[in-house]
């Protein structure tokens, strides 16, 4: 066999723990150990890592190709991964959630990745959306909102993100209007009349939008800039809302996107998280969060392509020798792993430093999601290469985890912005 099709990528993931266990109990050493996951980690962790991984490769991975070529929202299998504590992992135990740290959250969703980039991806954005809530929520809202969430009964979405008048592929470019890495500036905004919140505008690119249920929304209560901006919690149902088309995207099909859109929707006053012009800071606390998420994501799909690149090099023959026998291959899969251990040692170190709430949390963070989803799309990338015509077709996986990892460098704080706050922080001593 040239190369991995879908069918058995659950069957080699599966193979991954016990492969990577196997070197060390033997005494042997090898690339595989050198790149081991659990490296590090506490027993406790390990079990947990260990469960996500085999989450990943029954549930996950043998259906990921189905998920992504018809589109399907996978609601089922979601759910299941919130009976094992993943639909609220960094949440307090007393609302459902698995009270774990930001460290343990990173280890189970670069578990989860393997098996699917693109469903780990959402189920990250959902925690944050529940993290906000357990965090900044009165104990009103944290018992009413954040039990269905960790169950996954209910999804959320986070919107932040507003549209900008550039129409898709239109030439010449016309200035775009609205909120992306200059969140700040948003305009949806939201007027007080007695016990509620009117809400008009717009949100573009919500991740779960149209299937979500709670809709963790960020608007203007006041005036012009962050502090202005408050978080306000609208349910589907609503009346008043409703989304756009479901947006055609080169990866992340498993979720769906769609702009949302408030007119004249009005929403209790009681669904305000935190106080009025709160938002900004809940926004940005939230996403130092979803900055290690999206990373730790990126890295399961770089540590998935790199074992499917290694298995690959070792079965295809060129010139009559296995490619793994050719040097500049080496080389270059020696590459791959210095980068993924690297992204990964980033990770965990930022994680940490937001669970600590040190003073460079902000920058570690920043820093990590910027190298790591770099790195490790460079990393899914080059493993499409190496797998040659075989890595282009959509019965391998390697160029899923590709597309999948792509859109990590322009969510939650763009790479460019990412070194804007890295640099700030650095200037500012």
């Amino acid at each position: 066999m040239l190369w991995v099709p879908w069918w058995r990528v659950g069957a080699r993931l599966r193979g991954l723990r016990g492969g990577l266990q196997a070197p060390a109990e033997s005494g042997r050493r090898g690339v595989v150990s050198c790149i081991d996951p659990s490296t590090g980690l506490n027993e406790e962790q390990k079990e947990f890592q260990k469960v996500a991984f085999n989450f990943a490769a029954r549930e996950m991975a043998p259906n990921m190709a189905e998920w992504d070529q018809k589109e399907l929202f996978p609601v089922d299998v979601m759910r299941k991964a919130a009976q094992l504590g993943f639909g609220g992992i960094y949440v307090r135990t007393d609302v459902g959630g698995s009270g774990l740290s930001r460290l343990d959250t990173s280890v189970i969703f670069e578990a989860l990745a393997t098996g699917c980039t693109s469903t780990t991806a959402y189920i990250s954005i959902h925690n944050m959306c529940a993290w906000m809530i357990d965090t900044f929520g009165s104990e009103e809202q944290r018992h009413r909102f954040c039990p269905p969430l960790c169950t996954m009964e209910k999804f959320a979405s986070y919107c932040l993100t507003e549209p900008g008048s550039l129409p898709p592929l239109r030439f010449p470019p016309v200035p775009a209007v609205g909120s992306g890495s200059d969140a700040a500036s948003l305009l949806t905004s939201a007027k007080r009349r007695g016990d509620h919140y009117v809400l008009s505008g717009s949100k573009a690119f919500i991740s779960g939008g149209g299937e979500a249920d709670i809709y963790v929304v960020m608007c203007r209560t006041g005036g012009p800039g962050p502090k202005g901006i408050s978080c306000i919690v609208v349910e589907k149902g609503t009346p008043g809302l409703s989304f756009g088309k479901k947006e055609r995207k080169v990866g992340w099909n498993s979720q769906p996107t769609r702009a949302v859109i408030f007119e004249d929707c009005a929403v209790p006053v009681a669904n305000r998280i935190g106080d009025e012009g709160q938002g900004f800071l809940i926004a940005m606390r939230g996403l130092n969060g979803g900055r290690i998420n999206v990373a730790s994501c990126s890295l399961g799909a770089a540590y998935a392509s790199v074992i499917l690149t290694r298995d690959h090099l070792k079965v295809r023959k060129q010139f009559g020798e296995p490619l793994a026998s050719n040097q500049y291959l080496q080389f270059k899969l020696a590459d791959m792993v210095a980068r993924l251990v690297a992204s990964r040692l980033m990770i965990r170190n930022a994680a940490v430093a937001l669970q600590e709430e040190r003073e460079d949390a902000v920058a570690l963070c920043s820093m990590a999601k910027l190298f790591a989803t770099d790195e490790c799309f460079a990393i899914c990338n080059q493993a499409l290469q190496m797998h040659g015509g075989y890595g282009y077709l959509k019965d391998c996986a390697v160029q899923q985890y590709m597309r999948d990892s792509r859109v990590h460098q322009i969510l939650e704080g763009s790479n460019e912005v990412m070194r804007i706050l890295i640099s700030r922080s650095l200037l500012q001593e």
